[in-house]
């Protein structure tokens, strides 16, 4: 049960109000020792706590995800590695995409609504550029996928801006000089979600240039999300997507 449902539940008298401080009040977090796991994310945000996989021992990721798989039929890892699933797919049903690299366990499924359009610049950027889409599908949304669109052929960007007219929101993905969010911001009326990559030669300074390019967009209706960030822009755009939904509304 969320809080929203408890609430209503408490204003019509189905639950007392100490049932309802019980609820409130107990441990909102389970301590495994290794973290402290977020049990009322789902609750709060309406989606379980996502694990970041980097910098973590296949047997640290374990440990998370068979906790998490107590309590959550679906999971999300990000930026995890072939030794991590390795590891966990003996013990649960776990999938793994080595281009995106997200780690997931899924026992139902989310069907997909509403439209999510995600293009990159170049394939280089293809990485950041699937996880976010597979992030956003992952959390409900459907999404479009348009790569190899950067301004160098802009022709290729054009040809498919007739997409983005029933998007919830658009995805941009580059490295280099970062330019395509704001020529995609340009052409549509969409919000669009920035997502620098560390994609490019000496001076892109590892994905500096194309943050600070999109930070300094004069294309209005452009959020950027930090280097890199695929996870954060799926999230982001799966939000906006399912916010514009007229069930949604209201």
């Amino acid at each position: 049960m969320n809080f929203d449902q408890m609430l209503d539940d408490f204003k019509a008298g189905g639950l007392s109000r100490e049932d309802l401080k019980k609820v409130l009040m107990e441990k909102t977090y389970t301590d495994i020792g290794l973290a402290k796991l977020d049990t009322h994310r789902c609750q709060r945000r309406g989606f379980p706590e996502v694990v970041y996989c980097r910098d973590k021992t296949p047997e640290q990721v374990e440990l998370i995800f068979v906790e998490m798989s107590r309590r959550d039929s679906r999971i999300l890892g990000t930026k995890a590695t072939p030794e991590q699933y390795e590891r966990l797919r003996p013990l649960l049903s776990v999938t793994y995409d080595p281009v995106s690299r997200l780690l997931v366990h899924a026992r139902t499924d989310m069907p997909g609504r509403g439209k999510v359009v995600v293009i990159s610049a170049g394939t280089s950027d293809l990485p950041i550029a699937e996880e976010a889409a597979q992030t956003a599908e992952f959390l409900g949304s459907n999404v479009l996928r348009h790569f190899d669109c950067g301004v160098a052929g802009i022709h290729r960007l054009l040809a498919v801006t007739g997409e983005f007219a029933d998007a919830g929101a658009v995805v941009a993905v580059a490295g280099m000089d970062g330019a395509l969010p704001t020529v995609a911001a340009g052409l549509t009326a969409k919000p669009v979600i920035a997502v620098p990559t560390s994609v490019g030669y000496g001076a892109s300074f590892q994905g500096l240039a194309a943050l600070l390019t999109m930070l300094n967009t004069c294309s209005p209706g452009v959020a950027v999300v930090n280097i890199d960030n695929g996870f954060g822009a799926g999230y982001l755009a799966n939000q906006i997507n399912l916010q514009s939904l007229p069930q949604a509304k209201g």
